[in-house]
């Protein structure tokens, strides 16, 4: 057996199996009044959101298109469909599943994942949810994990949904916003009681199998004060030669002293625009970590927002993003610091290789009603050839004196002196490359869930031993 040395692409080969669909299925491309309806008839919504989708519908229509990050004119949102009539209701049996869809979420691994490490699952595939489930033991703490629709239509949490729904993240914030407001369809509810502390994941995976389609899932995770949280995200999808979209939205209320754990690998096909807003509300002594793998899509925009509404929150985001050939991703993360003595990390790793660009984004605000306040932001950006390009944008909005804030920045490419000290003492120049470049991922991947990690060097190429060189 021998050794594999080169720092290779993303090997995408484990998520690029489709399986045929039937195009009676997929309601009309685009975006218009009677897709909107025809949406909310599929899926039976309530009055109120009948009536929200079509708010957002005209928001969309009347918002200009976002000018920052990579250009995405290669998107027409006109030829996107924007749902697909799922195969089956939402199960909770795995063996009710439909073959196609239970052979494509067993060969990711999903049900092993759900068997051996986590508390609970949900499964979307395409526009729907599939399958959910939660342990026994989880569900007895008073741990809500279903799927948003069924939620709603719960009389027990059907307030609560009204209350948070699009409340953090509002239509107005850009137009991917309101487009997803006016035809989100899947996604998570969670919801953790005050004092619980769930010791093992909760994970939700979607996959998006269609062509020329859009997912556009809605998660929403509330903790109740002094409660705890490690929710778990995937995300794949097919090669195709059509644009896909992925606009999805994430909101997480964390409760006072409560704590989440939130870890996300994103790796989507290299025709898809993932356009995904992503945002939590951290009230007194609660705290956030994000934890982010950004390896997928043509162009990415990405930028987890933490806003901290109580004396004492505090969020950290530690990310890595790797950029190969024919790929834009514009990542980073915004932090609001709006009360006194909170306090924010972040930290990040980007690496672009054959003319891939990284590009990182940062935004912290600290208003001037924050005092005693602080943040600290490291970006390091890795060039590992002389097409590839690397940029770092930081914002820092400092409204009171009384605060600590610090920003570092380090971008280059692997040094000749690295090199040639590594092959001194007995290594190749392609093992020395490896080396350096494993070793610079390393704290982040240490933050990944065990599986997650595995998954990350794999995706990198960076599994030094036992494969085929």
């Amino acid at each position: 057996m021998s050794q594999k040395t080169q720092i290779s692409d993303v090997d995408r080969s484990l998520y690029d199996f489709r399986f045929d669909e039937d195009e009676r299925d997929r309601l009309s491309s685009g975006i218009s009044p009677d897709i909107i309806t025809e949406i909310s008839d599929e899926k039976n919504d309530p009055e109120w959101m009948r009536e929200f989708r079509l708010r957002c519908l005209d928001i969309y229509e009347n918002t200009e298109m976002v000018k920052w990050g990579a250009p995405i004119d290669g998107l027409d949102v006109s030829k996107i469909v924007t749902y697909i009539r799922p195969k089956s209701r939402m199960n909770t049996d795995w063996d009710s599943v439909p073959e196609s869809v239970k052979e494509t979420f067993e060969r990711l691994g999903i049900p092993q994942a759900e068997r051996e490490s986590l508390a609970g699952v949900g499964a979307q595939y395409d526009s729907e949810l599939v399958y959910h489930n939660v342990r026994s033991e989880a569900a007895k703490s008073g741990v809500v994990y279903t799927d948003l629709e069924s939620a709603m239509h719960d009389e027990r949490y059907a307030g609560i949904i009204r209350t948070h729904f699009m409340k953090l993240v509002p239509p107005t914030d850009h137009k991917f916003a309101a487009l997803h407001g006016a035809v989100w369809s899947g996604g998570s509810f969670v919801y953790v009681p005050e004092n619980v502390h769930l010791e093992i994941p909760l994970q939700s995976y979607f996959r998006l199998n269609a062509k020329g389609a859009g997912q556009f899932e809605h998660t929403l995770i509330i903790l109740e004060e002094n409660s705890s949280l490690h929710f778990i995200e995937g995300c794949s999808a097919p090669k195709y030669y059509e644009a896909g979209l992925h606009a999805g939205c994430v909101e997480l209320y964390v409760g006072k002293g409560a704590k989440l754990r939130y870890s996300t690998i994103e790796n989507w096909s290299k025709n898809m625009y993932n356009l995904n807003t992503k945002r939590a509300l951290v009230e007194e002594g609660g705290s956030v970590e994000w934890v982010s793998g950004s390896f997928g899509s043509h162009v990415s925009y990405l930028y987890p927002m933490s806003i901290l509404n109580g004396r004492g929150a505090r969020a950290e985001f530690t990310g890595i993003t790797f950029a190969g050939e024919g790929q834009d991703l514009d990542t980073g993360a915004k932090i609001v610091h709006n009360a006194p003595e909170t306090s924010s990390y972040i930290n990040t790793k980007s690496i672009s290789k054959s003319g891939g660009a990284s590009t990182f984004r940062s935004s912290v605000v600290i208003n001037k009603n924050a005092a005693g306040s602080k943040s600290s932001v490291n970006c390091e950006s890795l060039m590992l050839d002389n097409i590839s390009r690397s940029d770092t944008i930081p914002a820092i909005d400092i409204k009171t004196d009384k605060c600590d804030v610090g920003h570092e920045a380090k971008i280059g490419r692997i040094s000749d002196e690295a090199i040639f000290y590594l092959t001194s003492r007995g290594l190749s120049e392609e093992e020395a490359r490896a080396m350096i470049v494993r070793g610079f991922a390393d704290n982040v991947s240490k933050e990944l869930p065990l599986e997650y990690a595995v998954e990350m060097n794999n995706l990198i190429g960076l599994e030094m031993r036992g494969s085929a060189g």
